[in-house]
């Protein structure tokens, strides 16, 4: 069964990514967390002004949490969305007196390293993921839930985020930003955005060059997050069931395959090998006026409005074989790292971080969307051209699946898709490898 197309507009924007799968050039954090180093996860316990721990009770939503005495904090964070981190790090120093330290981990990789460095105590406290590695951290028991502060973060957020930040029917997570890609388009290249995958091609074949590394049209084709759509637009999908049946893959279907062959055309347009392609090179590329058009997500809003002005637009992703596109959708949440010393300030940052203002000033300084709903009804948002233009692509996507197997989807995909690209490989013959080792790693048979 095919996931349902999940329509959406900004205040419902469906479950992120990261980032996915947008994952970046980001180092990986040194050594030096605040967790225990322990092999037991830390006490799901708080201490508030008006209750003790040592009833074992936790605070109540209306009561005000009272960090541990001596508490720091390490927080993960992305290369992209460091500025808004080093800022909010410094409004929760001022407010709480807890020190806040933060460190450069792509949001992707941050569950494989909080599985590695957790029990020893070298994690950060708080960790920054797209929703669909949620269901591998909480089943396995990597994360706190969100306890303290759930009636309050399920009243103040869109309901598909709270279902992105939750597992199994628990709040884990503190969700911060509502996530798809769109069409970036340069107005004094691109006169309108293209409509369709085919006008894209016959724009490029009036300003493609590649010596002089010119092109219509990038993106991390590569990357299955970005590329999904020509397999979701035709009627492809990844899990059966809503995203929840690992044994029901459709990668491989007939209509996953019609859109890959349009993918392939594709490069008639971007005649260069996916490896090539990185968020840095593309970025520089779209800065400079030498590619026309760029598939990416809110991260790049506020730097491409400073390079091209008023020269920039935004368009919903043009329509693959006559179908419309459809995107992978996600949000990005915190998670306490369930071995932290400092559970109470843990959560009480990931709160704060997580807060109408704080997704306001992540908007301003970094242009996501937020997920909060009194955040989605302010002026900032709903008077910008660019974040609406999100929202409607964002009513043609769908959510990335939770469940712990969707680790197991990215690395055979984004093999496969470099073999159709750069080696004219048969999109049925590549999809059937991936999807015979994605079937292995989900059993445990894969060598």
């Amino acid at each position: 069964m095919k996931f349902k197309k999940v329509l959406v507009a900004t205040a419902a924007f469906s479950m992120a990514v990261s980032m996915t799968a947008c994952g970046s050039n980001n180092n990986n954090a040194n050594n030096g967390g605040n967790a225990a180093a322990t092999n037991a996860p830390a006490e799901n316990t708080a201490t508030t002004d008006n209750t003790a721990t040592n009833s074992g009770n936790t605070a109540t939503a209306t009561d005000e949490v009272t960090p541990e005495p001596g508490a720091s904090l390490v927080v993960w964070e992305s290369k992209e969305e460091r500025p808004f981190a080093e800022e909010i790090a410094k409004q929760f120093t001022e407010k709480y007196g807890v020190q806040v330290k933060i460190e450069e981990v792509a949001p992707p990789d941050q569950v494989t390293k909080l599985s590695q460095d957790g029990p020893s105590g070298l994690a950060a406290d708080v960790i920054l993921i797209p929703h669909d590695n949620l269901g591998k951290a909480a089943s396995a028991s990597l994360l706190l839930p969100n306890d303290i502060f759930a009636e309050q973060t399920k009243a103040d957020n869109t309901e598909a985020s709270i279902t992105g930040a939750s597992y199994d029917g628990e709040l884990y997570g503190y969700p911060r930003a509502a996530e798809t890609y769109a069409l970036y388009y340069n107005k004094s290249l691109v006169k309108e955005a293209p409509k369709s995958f085919d006008d894209v091609i016959a724009f490029s074949k009036t300003f493609t060059d590649k010596a002089k590394n010119r092109y219509g049209i990038m993106w991390e084709v590569g990357n299955m997050y970005y590329s999904y759509a020509f397999i979701a637009s035709t009627g492809g999908y990844l899990f059966g069931d809503n995203g929840t049946n690992k044994d029901d893959i459709g990668l491989n279907s007939d209509a996953a395959i019609q859109g890959l062959k349009e993918f392939a055309k594709v490069k008639e347009a971007l005649p260069i090998k996916s490896g090539d392609i990185n968020a840095d090179i593309k970025r520089s590329l779209f800065n400079s006026g030498d590619v026309a058009m760029d598939i990416t997500g809110p991260w790049e809003l506020a730097g491409y409005k400073a390079a091209l002005g008023d020269n920039l637009g935004i368009a919903p992703i043009p329509t693959i074989a006559g179908k419309t596109a459809i995107s992978f959708s996600g949000i990005k949440i915190f998670g306490v790292n369930a071995y932290t010393q400092y559970p109470n300030a843990a959560k009480l940052y990931a709160h704060f971080a997580s807060s109408k203002d704080a997704q306001l000033l992540l908007n301003k300084l970094i242009g996501s969307i937020p997920t909060n709903n009194e955040a989605l009804k302010d002026p900032q948002i709903t008077g910008d051209p660019y974040i609406s233009a999100f929202a409607e692509q964002a009513k043609n996507s769908q959510p990335m699946p939770s469940i712990p197997e969707m680790g197991n989807v990215w690395s055979p995909v984004n093999a496969a898709l470099p073999e159709i690209w750069d080696n004219n490989a048969d999109p049925k013959a590549a999809m059937d490898k991936a999807v015979q080792q994605i079937k292995d790693l989900n059993n445990g048979t894969s060598k």
